[in-house]
């Protein structure tokens, strides 16, 4: 058996490309579907070979909540990655189609439930496509060989509401927010019109492009930079969004530049938005 490690929580598309037959390697479409897309329309769509798709939404999820994209249990995670044929074995590439977006969002969720052999495709799939690497028709396969995926739950690696309470004054932690300037500001609408406008109180705004260069990462170095402005030093950096999304991207760019010590606030603003006795600042 192959148990080579991917080194790297980034990976080019070019190392993708060398690597694509082997055997242990599983390669996860992470694309965040729109709600008015109708999937019969995406018969001529294409893909990276050997692609299996990651419903975020639906198998991914907790369906329960009406709360977006938060973390299912760990059961029905473990369960909906055996239906993919996912093992503990396995290396994985995530990707999506909007360069990098929901695929960070899968990076992190493999991570909280134990498995580090995971990398984010950077480009994604406008990357593969604009150096022309050979793609597939989008197929409606989901018949895999049943995989034994084990979670091990790494809960210091998200937190949620009653965390922010506890470390929002906290000199020692850094909220970092990656809505736009806008939505951090209150100065434009949230998408979701029963959410109210402001931001945690003492947290950052670091929007998530701010961390991409045209779908792609910056650089190690380039993101060393971004974060230095913000005095991080030896600080828990507590990531948040929208809905869990794009705190994800900003995650791996710190990552990227070498920090630790780091969690998700998995409710973001869609759970923090709505609650009635909690602070806000705007």
């Amino acid at each position: 058996m192959n148990t080579s490690k991917i080194t790297s929580p980034l990976v080019s598309v070019s190392w993708l490309s060398e690597h694509i037959n082997d055997p242990d390697l599983i390669v996860l479409d992470a694309t965040i579907k729109k709600v008015t897309s109708d999937t019969r329309e995406n018969n001529e769509q294409k893909n990276i070979k050997n692609t299996r798709f990651f419903d975020i939404k639906k198998a991914f999820s907790n369906t329960k909540t009406d709360i977006p994209n938060m973390l299912p249990s760990l059961q029905i995670f473990e369960e909906s990655c055996r239906d993919l044929g996912i093992s503990n074995h396995h290396k994985i590439v995530v990707y999506d189609k909007l360069g990098i977006y929901s695929s960070a969002r899968v990076w992190w969720m493999l991570k909280i439930m134990g498995h580090t052999n995971v990398a984010v495709l950077d480009g994604g799939f406008p990357e593969w496509q604009k150096v022309n690497l050979p793609c597939e028709s989008e197929s409606d396969t989901t018949n895999y060989k049943q995989g034994d995926f084990k979670a091990s739950f790494i809960p210091d690696l998200v937190s949620n509401a009653n965390t922010i309470l506890q470390e929002m004054n906290n000199k020692n932690t850094l909220i970092l927010d990656a809505r736009s300037p806008g939505r951090f500001k209150a100065e434009e609408p949230e998408p979701r019109a029963s959410l109210k406008g402001g931001h945690i109180p003492n947290s950052m705004n670091l929007h998530y492009n701010d961390v991409l260069d045209n779908g792609k990462m910056k650089s190690e170095h380039k993101l060393k930079e971004i974060l230095a402005d913000f005095n991080i030093e030896n600080k828990k950096l507590i990531f948040t969004c929208g809905s869990g999304i794009t705190a994800c991207i900003i995650m791996l760019a710190a990552e990227l530049a070498g920090y630790k010590n780091m969690s998700v606030y998995d409710g973001s603003w869609s759970e923090w938005g709505q609650l009635s006795d909690v602070p806000i600042q705007c």
